[in-house]
């Protein structure tokens, strides 16, 4: 470990003015290159509000594939004579209830 050192200790001395030049030329060079990044903010503005008519759409399909299965659920415990019947009924309900919400109310939040 010593022995290592001092070579790159040495190597350090020797070649000081070398490795500082190139770190500054690759330093300058690197903030040429740098941009505000407005475009790209922009354009992923723009993916994300062309995804979101397509993502309500695919909250309503889950919500009624939900209601579908709730519905079921529920008939089945209704006819075999259940009492908690009422609870299962407003859980399904409400988790189709709030998933169509969610979709209108963040589509219309964001004004898309």
């Amino acid at each position: 470990m010593k022995r290592w050192c001092r070579k790159l200790k040495s190597f350090w001395r020797r070649n000081k003015v070398v490795i500082a030049s190139v770190f500054l030329l690759m330093v300058i060079n690197g903030t040429g290159y740098g941009q505000d990044g407005v475009a790209g903010i922009n354009e992923a503005n723009q993916k994300v509000r062309s995804y979101f008519d397509a993502g309500t759409e695919l909250m309503y399909a889950v919500g009624a594939i939900l209601g579908l299965i709730g519905a079921v659920k529920v008939y089945q415990k209704w006819n075999a004579g259940d009492p908690d019947t009422g609870k299962v009924a407003a859980a399904w309900f409400g988790s189709c209830v709030f998933l169509v919400v969610v979709a209108t109310v963040i589509k219309s939040f964001f004004g898309v």
